[in-house]
């Protein structure tokens, strides 16, 4: 613990103590007097100090941290109006995409109504105007008789 040269116990060493050293006050000029107005003149305070000396001086008010701007209170029904209005903005947004949206709808199912129309209206014709005539039967001979699609001609 304690270093192997020490020639004497820890208890025995020598110890120092230093102490500092007054300086005698300085002889200073009187500072000028400079006229103030009569509530802003400050108080003078003294200090006697333990060695008897005596410090004059002005005492300092401590400072006050400039005070922030006052923020105008926000009323709760202009708190209620704009939330209103956001809520409003919204509702019309989605309104919009739902017309919107309808309108896509309705023209999708339009579109499919016309083209079953035309398909099953092209069927139709193909089933209407394809029976009646006789210019487009088939002809088979069986034993000199002619037949055309069920009727026999002699």
């Amino acid at each position: 613990m304690y270093p192997e040269h020490t020639p004497h116990a820890p208890a025995q060493r020598a110890v120092e103590v230093h102490h500092s050293t007054p300086y005698p006050p300085a002889a200073v000029a009187p500072a000028p007097v400079v006229p103030m107005q009569a509530g802003a003149v400050p108080s003078v305070a003294s200090v006697v100090l333990p060695d008897g000396r005596v410090v004059t001086g002005y005492s300092l008010s401590p400072m006050q941290p400039e005070p922030l701007a006052a923020k105008p209170p926000v009323s709760r029904a202009a708190v209620n109006v704009a939330l209103g209005g956001v809520g409003f903005l919204a509702v019309c947004g989605g309104l919009l995409l739902l017309t919107t949206f309808i309108a896509a709808l309705t023209a999708l199912v339009t579109q499919l109504i016309v083209l079953a129309a035309v398909i099953f209206g092209g069927w139709i014709a193909v089933q209407v105007f394809g029976a009646s005539g006789h210019g487009g039967g088939t002809t088979v001979n069986i034993r000199k008789a002619t037949f055309k699609r069920n009727h026999f001609h002699g």
